[in-house]
C-alpha cells in the first residue's frame, strides 16, 4: 500500500484550511505512510504544525519560484522524493503541472486539460453542489481507494511562540475578562463583502451592549476597516482595536480563540475561525453556499434569495440599487439577531466550547 504520499494545494487561506480533513483521513487510513503537504510559502502558519503530516513543503509562488527555471528545479526536487501517490486538490496550471511531472507512481485529483494526460484518475471538483471538503473526500474514495473517512472538521495547530505572542498582544489591548467580538470586513472578491456602513452599525450596537471590537484581516483590508470605523458613532472608543495587517496567521488563530464571537465575510479568516472553534455569523453574497459554508453546526450563514446567487463574479454587473443587492439586503438587524443568539449560548464558554464530531453543517438563514 502507499508509503509515501504528497497532497498538493497552492490556493488561498480558506482553501488550504479545507484540506485539513483530507490529511486526517489519510493518516487514519495509512498510519505508517510518510505524508507530505505542498502549500504556498506565505500560508505556512496554517499547516506546518499539522500533526497528521510528516513534512510541509513550501513553494514561493509569488517570489523566487515564480519563473520557469526555479519551477523546473522545484519539480526535480519533487521527483527525487519518489512518491507512491500524489493527490492534487488545486485545479490550476501550476498545481496540475507539479502533480503531472512529479514522477509519482500514481497521480490523482483535479487537473487542467493537457496535464490530465499524466493523471491516473482525474476527478471533477463539485464545490458548486457539495461542500469542498466532501468533493475532496470523493477524490479519496474514488481515486485513491480510501474506505474510512475520518472527518474531524477543520484543524489548525498553533506553535507555542504564536500563543505567547497573541497572549501578550491581548493583554496590551484588552482588560481581563473583557468580552471581545471579532470582525472581518475584507474578502478576496468585492462581491463577498458586506457593506461598510452595516459593519459600522453592527460594531456600534455591540459596543452599546458592552462588548469590545477587534478588527482583523490582511494589509489589503486596512482601508476598508478605516472606512468602516470612520462611520462609527464609537470611532474613538477604547473599545475599538485594529489588528488588521498587524498579526500573523498563527497569531490570528490564537486571538480568535479568545473572542466570544466572529462576524465575518466568506473569507480565509472565516475558516481559520472555524478551526479555532469560535462561534461565527457570516454573510454570503456571490459564493456558493453548499461549497464553502462554515464547517461547524453551531455557526450561522445568512443569505438573500437573489436570482443571480451564486454568481461567482468578482465585480457585480448590476446597476443602481440592484448593485450588490445580495449583500445590501442582509440588514444589520438580521446579523444582530443571530449574533445575540450565539452570544447568549456560548459567550461564557470561550476557549472551552465542546466540539461535536461529525456535526459540521451550519445553519443557513435565507431572508
Amino acid at each position: 500500500m502507499y508509503q509515501n504520499i504528497l497532497v498538493i494545494n497552492l490556493m488561498h487561506i480558506g482553501d488550504l484550511m479545507l484540506v485539513t480533513p483530507v490529511l486526517r483521513t489519510l493518516r487514519a487510513n495509512y498510519p505508517q505512510a510518510r505524508i507530505s503537504l505542498l502549500a504556498d510559502k506565505k500560508l505556512a502558519d496554517l499547516v506546518q504544525y499539522n500533526k497528521h503530516i510528516d513534512e510541509c513543503l513550501l513553494i514561493d509562488k509569488k517570489g523566487k519560484d515564480d519563473h520557469f527555471g526555479s519551477f523546473f528545479h522545484f519539480i526535480m526536487k519533487l521527483r527525487k522524493k519518489h512518491y507512491d501517490l500524489v493527490i492534487n486538490l488545486h485545479r490550476n496550471e501550476r498545481a496540475s503541472a507539479l502533480a503531472a511531472f512529479s514522477g509519482a507512481k500514481k497521480i490523482v485529483g483535479y487537473s487542467k486539460p493537457g496535464f490530465s494526460l499524466f493523471f491516473d484518475k482525474v476527478m471533477p471538483n463539485l464545490k458548486a453542489v457539495k461542500h469542498q471538503i466532501h468533493s475532496h473526500f470523493d477524490v479519496l474514495r474514488e481515486a485513491v481507494g480510501v474506505t474510512k473517512i475520518d472527518d474531524g472538521g477543520l484543524e489548525m495547530w498553533l506553535p507555542e511562540a504564536a500563543e505567547q505572542s497573541a497572549a501578550h498582544i491581548w493583554q496590551q489591548n484588552f482588560q481581563p475578562g473583557e468580552r471581545v467580538v471579532a470582525l472581518n470586513i475584507g474578502a478576496s472578491w468585492k462581491t463577498k463583502r458586506w457593506c461598510d456602513d452595516y459593519f459600522a452599525e453592527t460594531a456600534d450596537r455591540l459596543i452599546d451592549k458592552g462588548y469590545a471590537i477587534a478588527f482583523f484581516g490582511g494589509p489589503m483590508d486596512l482601508e476598508l476597516v478605516r472606512a468602516a470605523i470612520a462611520r462609527m458613532r464609537h470611532a474613538g472608543s477604547d473599545k475599538v482595536r485594529v489588528f488588521t495587517g498587524k498579526v500573523s496567521l498563527a497569531e490570528l488563530g490564537a486571538m480568535l480563540k479568545k473572542c466570544v464571537l466572529f462576524i465575518t465575510t466568506d473569507s480565509g479568516p472565516m475558516h481559520v475561525g472555524v478551526a479555532q472553534n469560535v462561534p461565527i455569523v457570516t454573510m454570503f453574497g456571490s459564493s456558493p453556499v453548499p461549497g464553502f459554508y462554515p464547517y461547524d453546526a453551531k455557526d450561522v450563514l445568512i443569505k438573500t434569495p437573489e436570482k443571480c446567487h451564486p454568481c461567482g463574479i468578482h465585480e457585480c454587473p448590476r446597476k443602481g440599487e440592484d448593485n450588490m443587492a445580495c449583500m445590501k439586503h442582509i440588514p444589520v438587524d438580521a446579523v444582530m439577531k443571530y449574533a445575540e443568539e450565539l452570544l447568549a449560548e456560548y459567550q461564557d464558554q470561550v476557549g472551552n466550547i465542546p466540539r461535536v464530531y461529525g456535526q459540521y453543517e451550519c445553519r443557513v438563514i435565507e431572508l
